[in-house]
């Protein structure tokens, strides 16, 4: 049997765990569920996912809560029209009044983007500028995604705290680890942070590889986004001098992404197949001069695809049952898939194991107990169990420590801190070793998000 860090998987759970009581006729779980995001770009795949599994929540409700009406009015047209093309008995309201809508909630799915993709922008142009890698959840951006996220996370969590005590929290609000560690360490609810990262990156790189996916069994460990494989078995045999052959054929090979051979030279380094975002760390100075030499920045290329989105979705509002394009929509179709996984394996007590962000509790050495960690963990009924799943492998060790000692400062920063501590946290991230440099890029970010953050935060 799988140990979890401190449990046997049986006795999972990673705080005792109210599931609901309310079932429907066929004993499936009927949850109140609150959607923070719910007129988001995402919103209408996340949804699709929602109604996909909606035999497993028959006569539930989804509360769309977002700051602009007119998009949540949109998500919430489109989502019923997809429910009752389902045949799927589901309650779909929304409201812009963030504490009525988590009133008596089972479930708060959390999918928010402070300041929005003209935030993002900052948070990529400005270190660039300095000659530091400028990126969604990597180095100095994914810091101030986590102080702007997290100012508004602490005003969610005294909300859930006020008017739905028993629910918890399935996050997806970048950087989600951070986040989940300044909840988990800072507060009494309960919270999940999921990410599909695991599943993906692994997937890709066999495919890239000439393998089949399906065929793939990899956990892996570490920290979101800073994570490593174990157990990476292909057809019953270690995946690794598979990689290894593949490579001598595709090394050259023109048509290989960038960002898959990089993933893939770190992988035959460590030995181990590791998260995309690893090329940040491995190829920084490489990635430096990507980022320097590209005309527009992640959050503009993504501004640009944006209006069409919208325009899509009006035009399946009009459609006699809507069926998203996953070219046209934002994340696919079925977006925050996992998360609906996470909460019927929950509610229905599925015991079943996925990749989660939880408390270490033991599960990898060498980080600690409180640490939020990525791992493969036990879920049922009772919660979620990190499962121990042994060391991380010798190559990623050092990196993937200093990681968690950057977002456990974080962490606090963002939760509880001032400016000195904030900068602290920034100088001790591997991507901005440099002291004034970090003092430099925090203070011109502080300044661009001024709006978005604490007082307490800014000069």
């Amino acid at each position: 049997m799988l140990e979890s860090g401190s449990l046997t998987a049986r006795e999972a759970g990673s705080a005792s765990f109210a599931g609901v009581q309310r079932r429907s006729e066929d004993g499936m779980a009927r949850i109140r569920l609150a959607y923070v995001g719910g007129g988001s770009t995402r919103a209408p795949g996340t949804m699709a996912s929602f109604i996909d599994q909606g035999a497993n929540f028959n006569g539930s409700e989804v509360v769309l809560i977002d700051l602009d009406a007119e998009r949540l009015e949109l998500v919430q047209a489109l989502a019923r029209k997809m429910a009752d093309c389902a045949g799927i008995d589901l309650t779909i309201t929304a409201t812009t009044d963030r504490r009525a809508g988590l009133a008596d909630c089972d479930a708060v799915l959390s999918s928010y983007r402070p300041g929005g993709f003209k935030a993002r922008h900052f948070d990529e142009s400005i270190p660039r500028k300095h000659g530091v890698i400028g990126q969604e959840t990597q180095g100095p951006g994914g810091f101030f995604m986590a102080l702007r996220s997290l100012h508004v996370m602490r005003g969610i969590v005294e909300d859930v705290q006020a008017v739905a005590p028993k629910a918890t929290i399935f996050n997806y609000t970048n950087p989600v680890n951070v986040v989940a560690q300044a909840v988990t360490q800072f507060s009494d609810v309960s919270l999940i942070s999921l990410c599909e990262g695991p599943i993906i990156y692994t997937g890709e790189l066999a495919e890239a590889a000439g393998l089949d996916p399906e065929k793939l069994q990899a956990d892996c460990i570490g920290l979101n986004h800073a994570s490593w494989s174990v157990r990476q078995q292909y057809d019953g045999r270690d995946v690794m001098p598979l990689l290894a052959d593949a490579w001598e054929r595709r090394k050259d090979d023109p048509d290989l992404k960038p960002g898959t051979r990089r993933m893939w030279e770190v992988a035959l380094a460590v030995g181990s197949m590791p998260s995309e975002y690893m090329q940040y760390y491995f190829f920084e100075r490489e990635m430096i001069d990507y980022f320097a030499n590209k005309p527009t920045t992640r959050s503009e290329d993504i501004m640009s695809w944006v209006p069409d989105y919208w325009t899509h979705y009006r035009e399946q509002l009009d459609a006699a049952c809507p069926t998203l394009d996953p070219d046209r929509s934002r994340g696919g179709i079925h977006e925050l898939e996992l998360a609906i996984d996470c909460m019927d394996a929950i509610y229905n007590d599925r015991n079943e194991t996925m990749p989660v962000n939880v408390p270490n509790r033991g599960a990898i050495p060498g980080l600690p107990d409180e640490c939020v960690v990525e791992t493969v963990g036990f879920v049922n009924g009772r919660g979620v169990a990190p499962l121990a799943l042994g060391p991380l492998p010798a190559g990623a060790r050092s990196l993937t420590y200093s990681l968690a000692e950057y977002q456990m400062l974080a962490a606090d920063a963002a939760w509880n801190g001032t400016r000195k501590d904030a900068i602290r946290a920034l100088s001790s991230n591997p991507l901005c070793r440099d002291l004034p440099t970090a003092e430099k890029i925090y203070d011109e970010l502080a300044a661009a998000h001024r709006d978005l953050l604490p007082a307490r935060l800014l000069a």
